[in-house]
């Protein structure tokens, strides 16, 4: 009998293997990915469902917010018009009826070819795309069982206002349940050199975590300045986001195995340079430890897309002809059509589509577990830091490993009701699995390591074996401040009004038991790789000799590794204070043709400052 083969992606991430583990194969299937990206084109053969047949999507709803202008709605006193969208936050008078017009107003799913850019049907054929017959090339993604939720908030140049991803965001948490919404993709970003705490798209994405949705940001490529020097802090919003899982890009030499992988140059570093004015007229910047780990991002195959006539090809394969492969040098069978991409914003739905498999596996996780169970199961990549890697390589059959041993009943699904720290986190009969996976038959270690308050580092089977504080979707703790999110919807319409933040009451965020190594990791500084700059794999070394120490009365709240005022740099290493591109602008993190090639960070740049607001009123 002949069975496919994996993919080189299935084959990198342990996806394909990790799908086979389980009766039935492990696939995402009834997960819900939200992908707010240009568009994706519902007929391509990458998205058949398992049915098959070229009717057969798993494209089960599309959302324009791009066209959106001069909007009027019934029954509504306050709703604020846009150039590119609509605020319809804070909105106390908004009525039912204007919720079914803008419901119409806003519905793509009449449009076959949507995605006049190519980004968003490649960005979700990665997510969860399936083989296609008679291609040059298996385009096979993670997820392959998965549901594709079309939020387009990109337009043809791959730009958007900051206001139509916002309220995309909002529809999606408004929308979450009507659709088993459990994980948003965002392969985008902004040139935001604001505070996570003041930033419309983190606060944005803050709240869709809070609502129990598992976010998953590209880190942004801007890892190198032009002259080729490594630039660190140079972490794009709404990656700069605490609670989000943030992806940057590894490089696998067009090899399976993973002993030669490396990090991207292109790969955004951390920490995150976000900064705030306090009351005493001191800028205080975030640093927050990012990326969270690193996925395949280099010469990616995945689906190509049609322009809205279905007779051309989309911006990106036409204005690259160098991309397409195979079919992709012709408009004659755009449906099966392929090509290759580089860059974060195709590292990210990598792991959104592990997150997917994740939450079939156990539909119980909530979004912080999920992030600690990919990070503590990640490969470091040798030579890379903490900066540069976060806790390391994605590694899939580990992450379902993991996921599979704990609690089914952890947290319903957008619901905040959780276990209390402390709490025994394994199922009954179940332990932890030994800290390694065997993968094209090579054993893979794991990292073993977690972030967590913005700048600790923990470790030890305890962060698993009981509930830790930091995991509670709706918790937001960075440093010494930390806080319990609302989410406010007006379910009667479906409306976002805005989320608050309440002082959380002293309550252990992290449990005995734990080992921290915070205190092992020193002064962040360049040139001796410590603190922040400590190379993954030498720290998972000193995990194996005993270094870290174990909580003996768990952490309230605390600074973690000292990063401002404290980070020193070599010659040739930037630090980066912010990305100024242009006030405003949303970019859907370039084209990236090979390893430090960057053909264009964005499209026209058209969006102006007065453009930009918040849907979430004052911070």
């Amino acid at each position: 009998m002949a069975a496919k083969s994996d993919s080189a992606l299935e084959q990198t991430t342990g996806s394909g293997k990790a799908r086979r583990s389980r009766t039935p194969p492990l696939n995402g299937s009834g997960i819900g990915i939200a992908v707010l990206d240009s568009g994706v084109m519902k007929n391509h053969l990458a998205f058949v469902d398992s049915a098959g047949g070229k009717n057969a999507t798993r494209i089960i709803k599309s959302v324009n917010f791009t066209e959106l202008s001069d909007v009027s709605l019934s029954g509504s006193k306050k709703v604020k018009d846009w150039k590119g969208g609509i605020d319809v936050s804070d909105t106390a008078t908004y009525s039912p009826k204007a919720a079914a017009e803008l419901d119409g107003r806003i519905d793509n799913s009449g449009s076959t070819f949507p995605d006049e850019y190519g980004h968003g049907t490649f960005v979700a054929g990665v997510a969860a795309g399936v083989a296609i017959q008679g291609a040059p090339e298996d385009v096979t993604g993670t997820a392959t069982g998965a549901n594709i939720i079309d939020v387009k908030v990109l337009n043809a140049d791959g730009v958007g206002d900051t206001s139509d991803i916002l309220a995309g965001i909002d529809w999606v948490i408004a929308n979450a349940r009507n659709y088993n919404i459990r994980v948003m993709n965002l392969s985008l970003a902004s040139d935001s050199i604001e505070s996570y705490l003041t930033d419309p798209l983190c606060r944005a994405a803050r709240a869709a975590v809070a609502s129990g949705i598992v976010v998953v940001v590209a880190a942004g490529n801007y890892g190198k300045t032009p002259d080729g020097k490594e630039r660190y802090g140079s972490i794009t919003s709404p990656a700069n986001e605490p609670s989000v899982i943030t992806v940057g890009s590894s490089h696998s030499h067009e090899t399976v195995t993973r002993t030669d992988d490396t990090v991207n140059g292109f790969s955004s570093r951390g920490p995150t340079r976000g900064s705030y004015i306090d009351a005493a007229g001191v800028r205080q910047i975030d640093n927050i430890l990012k990326p969270d780990l690193v996925a395949p991002g280099n010469k990616i195959v995945g689906a190509l897309a049609a322009n809205k006539d279905g007779k051309t090809l989309a911006g990106i394969p036409a204005s690259n002809p160098g991309l397409r492969r195979g079919q992709g040098n012709s408009v004659k069978n755009t449906g099966a059509a392929i090509m290759s991409l580089s860059g974060t914003s195709v590292s990210a739905p990598v792991v959104a589509g592990a997150v997917a498999m994740m939450l079939q596996q156990n539909p119980s996780l909530t979004p912080q577990l999920v992030k600690a169970i990919l990070q503590y199961t990640a490969q470091p990549i040798s030579n890379a830091n903490l900066l540069q890697q976060g806790a390391g390589m994605l590694n899939v059959q580990g992450a379902v490993d993991l996921a599979y041993v704990l609690r089914k009943d952890i947290a319903r699904p957008f619901e905040r009701s959780t276990l209390a720290p402390g709490v025994s986190l394994l199922a009954p009969g179940l332990a932890m699995p030994l800290p390694r996976t065997t993968m094209n038959g090579l054993v893979i270690p794991w990292s073993q390591i977690v972030f967590a308050g913005g700048s600790h580092v923990f470790s030890g089977e305890e962060l698993f074996k009981k509930f830790q504080g930091f995991y509670q979707p709706n918790v937001s703790w960075v440093r010494k401040r930390s806080y319990l999110l609302s989410v406010v919807v007006d379910f009667s319409t479906g409306v976002v009004i805005g989320f608050r933040e309440v002082a959380t009451p002293n309550g252990s965020l992290v449990t005995t038991g734990v080992k921290t190594l915070t205190s092992s990791l020193g002064q962040s500084i360049a040139n001796t790789q410590t603190g922040a700059f400590t190379p993954t794999a030498t720290l998972q070394a000193r995990l194996a000799a005993g270094t870290g120490v174990i909580l003996a009365e768990g952490i309230i709240l605390a600074e973690g590794i000292v990063l401002a005022e404290g980070v020193v740099l070599t010659e040739g290493v930037i630090l980066a204070e912010g990305i100024v591109l242009a006030e405003g602008i949303i970019l859907a993190e370039g084209i990236i043709l090979a390893e430090g090639t960057i053909l264009a960070e964005a499209g026209q740049l058209v969006v102006s400052s007065s453009d930009i607001r918040t849907l979430y009123g004052e911070p």
